[in-house]
């Protein structure tokens, strides 16, 4: 445990001496919302209706922005071959890796979420409903966006497989979280989607810490 506390305060360490990943997540997030009452007009109706799908899916490309760097910046300077023969299991240090992208992309990201569901004219009731769904899908990524920085570590081209191998797979937290501030803002309970959405989170919480372990041990 104190190995994998360790890797964890590293990335947060590494994140906030380089914060330009974070940045760079929160801004596209802001501004891809931003640009939505210009393409689609700044009617109140319309964009209220449009706000739960594009609050989700510009948060959720935001959080891939960093996942090419999560095992990649470690395997250029061999900190990854050390990390290997520390002791910690693969898993592990997947696990860590996980924690300490959704701690440093998705909890800025939901700092962000009253700005852009301002942005948005997301009603005000749903905010809450917006946040605990961002909560869970962006931890959803971060443990998918996991398995998929493994697999393509050193491909040639990886981080263009990397959304192709993601996105799919994110597509039903979209759907369920998307979903969910519909209902809230519709003054209806949006517990059953974010029931779902945490039911996601459990499945992937166990494997995809191994799978991305093993995607490692074959590198």
């Amino acid at each position: 445990m104190s190995a994998f506390l360790a890797l964890l305060g590293r990335e947060i360490r590494l994140a906030l001496r380089h914060p330009a990943d974070t940045l760079a997540a929160v801004l596209f997030f802001v501004l891809v919302c931003a640009l939505f009452p210009f393409g689609v007009g700044p009617a109140p109706e319309t964009l209220a209706r449009l706000a739960p799908g594009a609050l989700f899916a510009a948060a959720l490309l935001a959080a891939l922005l960093p996942l090419d760097r999560l095992f990649g910046a470690d395997a250029e300077d061999g900190t990854l071959d050390q990390l290997l023969l520390s002791g910690l299991p693969r898993s592990g240090i997947a696990a860590a890796k996980a924690l300490g992208h959704w701690i440093t992309t998705g909890l800025p990201l939901l700092a962000a979420t009253p700005v852009t569901a301002a942005l948005l004219n997301l009603p005000t009731d749903a905010w809450g409903a917006a946040l605990a769904a961002l909560a869970l899908a962006t931890a959803l990524l971060s443990l998918l966006g996991t398995v998929g920085a493994a697999l393509t570590l050193g491909a040639r081209r990886g981080s263009v497989l990397l959304p192709l191998l993601v996105l799919p797979l994110a597509i039903p937290a979209v759907i369920f979280g998307a979903a969910a501030i519909e209902a809230a803002a519709a003054g209806l309970s949006p517990s059953p989607f974010l029931l779902l959405l945490g039911a996601g989170v459990s499945l992937a919480l166990p494997l995809a810490p191994f799978a991305a372990g093993a995607a490692l041990t074959a590198e």
